[in-house]
C-alpha cells in the first residue's frame, strides 16, 4: 500500500505549462458549447454577448493574477476570499469554485462522448464518457509535471487543429448566412446569452490551483494568464465568427459537435477530411477534460487541507507527490453528474459557481488592498481601481442574467450553497482558525518553497 502524507505540493511548473494548463483548461470552449448562445441570441446578439464577456474577462485576469502572485495557494479564490472576509468568505468562495470545475468536467465528458457517437454512431455517449473519466483520473495520479506536459501536448494539437478548421472553412463563409436573422430575440437574448459566451473563457483561473507548484509564480504566473488569455481570444471569435457564416446558423445551434457538422456541411460528411478532423477534434477536449480534473482536485485538496472538507482528501501520494484522492473525489462527482441534466444545464450550473467566484474574488481584491497595504504583491492590478470594478460590474450583470433566464438551476446552486453553510455552522468549523497554510506571510511562503 502507497504511503501517503499532507506534504506540501512539488515546484515544477514553467510559464510553458502554465500556458498549456489555461489554455488546455478552456480550449473545450471553443469546440462547444459556446453555439447553444446562437439559440437565445442570433449571431450579432451572440457576438455582442461574447465582447462583453471578453473585455469581463480582460479585466479579472489581470486583476486576479495580483491575488494569484501574491497568496500563491492551490484554493485560489478559496483563499483570498478567506484572507479578506474570513471562514464564510471562503466556504461561499469555495463552494462556488467547486461548482465551476466539477460540472465543467462532465460536461466537458458529455461532449467527448458526442464527438466519438459522430465518427462511429455504435458507441453510446455516457459509456464512453464514464471510460474517459477513469483513463484521466490515472493521467493526473501519475504526477504534476507529467500531467502538465501531457497538457502543453495536447493542447498544442488542439490549438493547431482549430487554426486549421479556420483555415478549411474561411474561404466558404458568406456574410449573408451570418447575418441572417442576427438578433431574433432582440437586446433580451444577449443577456440570456452570456452565459454561454462566458463558456468560451470559463476555467482559465484553474492556473490559480497549481499556484503551489510553480517556479518563481510572481514572475510566471502572469506571464501564464496573459499568453493564454491572448490565445483564446483569437481562436474563440476566429471559430464563432468563421462557422456562422457557412450556412444556417440554426443548423449548428443546438448540438454538442458544431466544428465537425461545420466541417461536414464544407466538405461533406463522406470525406475522409470530416472524419479526420472529428477524430483531432477529441484533442481539444481532452485537454480541457484534463485540466478541468486537475484544478478541481486541487480544489478539493485546498479545502480539505484547511478543513473545510474531510481531511482524508488532502493526502498526498508519496510516490507521484499528487492528491490522489482528491482526483478520485473529483472523478466521482463527474460520474454522478454524468446520470443527471443536459449539456446546456451542466453548463450553466458551473457558469453560475464561475461568476460568483470571480465576485468574491474582485470583492477579495479591493478588502485587501484596504486590510494589507503591505502585503507583497508582486504583480498589481493595472489601471486599479477601475480594471477590478469592471470585472466586478460585468460580473453582477452576468450574475443577473443567469438568475433571470434560469430560476431552477440558480435554486439548486442556492440549495446547494444553503446545504453546504448548514453543514459548516454545524460543524463549528466556522468558529475555527484555518490551518496556518493559508495565513502565512508570502516571505515564508516562498522560503518554504525554496
Amino acid at each position: 500500500m502507497t504511503k501517503s502524507t499532507t506534504e506540501t505540493l512539488k515546484r515544477t511548473l514553467k510559464p510553458v505549462h502554465l500556458w498549456g494548463i489555461a489554455v488546455g483548461l478552456v480550449i473545450s470552449g471553443e469546440y462547444f458549447g459556446w453555439n447553444y448562445g446562437w439559440g437565445v441570441a442570433g449571431t450579432i446578439g451572440f457576438l455582442i454577448a461574447t465582447l462583453i464577456v471578453t473585455v469581463m474577462y480582460i479585466t479579472f485576469i489581470f486583476s486576479y493574477t495580483e491575488l494569484t502572485t501574491a497568496i500563491p495557494h492551490a484554493g485560489g479564490a478559496f483563499a483570498y476570499s478567506y484572507r479578506a472576509m474570513g471562514p464564510f468568505g471562503g466556504l461561499i468562495a469555495g463552494y462556488a469554485t467547486l461548482i465551476d470545475f466539477l460540472l465543467a468536467t462532465p460536461a466537458i465528458a458529455f461532449a467527448l462522448g458526442s464527438y466519438l457517437h459522430f465518427l462511429y454512431p455504435s458507441i453510446p455517449v455516457l459509456q464512453s464518457a464514464l471510460v474517459f473519466n477513469v483513463i484521466f483520473i490515472l493521467i493526473n495520479i501519475s504526477g504534476i509535471k507529467e500531467s502538465a506536459a501531457f497538457s502543453i501536448f495536447i493542447t498544442a494539437l488542439a490549438v493547431g487543429e482549430l487554426l486549421l478548421f479556420m483555415g478549411i472553412i474561411a474561404p466558404h463563409f458568406k456574410a449573408v448566412n451570418y447575418l441572417s436573422n442576427p438578433m431574433p430575440f432582440g437586446w433580451k437574448g444577449i443577456f440570456a446569452a452570456l452565459p454561454y459566451a462566458v463558456w468560451f473563457y470559463l476555467a482559465i483561473e484553474g492556473v490559480a490551483m497549481v499556484a503551489e507548484e510553480v517556479k518563481e509564480p510572481e514572475k510566471n504566473i502572469p506571464k501564464g494568464y496573459i499568453s493564454g488569455l491572448a490565445t483564446l481570444m483569437f481562436l474563440a471569435l476566429g471559430v464563432m465568427i468563421l462557422t456562422g457564416g457557412i450556412t444556417d446558423w440554426r443548423k449548428l445551434s443546438t448540438i454538442d459537435y458544431p466544428l465537425p457538422e461545420a466541417i461536414s456541411i464544407v466538405l461533406g460528411k463522406n470525406n475522409s477530411l470530416t472524419k479526420i478532423f472529428a477524430s483531432i477534434g477529441l484533442f481539444g477536449l481532452i485537454a480541457s477534460f484534463h485540466g478541468t480534473i486537475l484544478a478541481s482536485s486541487r480544489q478539493i485538496f485546498a479545502m480539505a487541507r484547511s478543513g473545510y472538507l474531510p481531511q482524508g482528501l488532502a493526502r498526498i501520494n508519496q510516490r507521484f507527490k499528487t492528491p490522489h484522492w482528491s482526483v478520485i473525489a473529483s472523478s466521482v462527482v463527474s460520474f454522478a453528474a454524468l446520470f443527471t441534466g443536459t449539456t446546456s444545464q451542466v453548463i450553466i450550473l458551473s457558469v453560475l459557481g464561475a461568476i460568483v467566484m470571480y465576485m468574491m474574488s474582485m470583492i477579495s481584491l479591493f478588502l485587501l488592498r484596504s486590510k494589507e497595504p503591505q502585503l507583497i504583491r508582486p504583480f498589481r492590478s493595472p489601471f486599479y481601481p477601475v480594471f477590478p470594478a469592471i470585472a466586478l460590474f460585468l460580473c453582477v450583470v452576468c450574475l443577473f442574467a443567469i438568475i433571470y433566464y434560469n430560476m431552477m438551476l440558480t435554486g439548486v446552486f442556492l440549495a446547494g450553497m444553503s446545504i453546504a453553510v448548514l453543514l459548516f455552522v454545524l460543524s463549528g468549523k466556522h468558529k475555527e482558525k484555518i490551518n496556518n497554510d493559508i495565513l502565512l506571510e508570502r516571505a515564508v511562503i516562498m522560503a518554504s518553497a525554496e
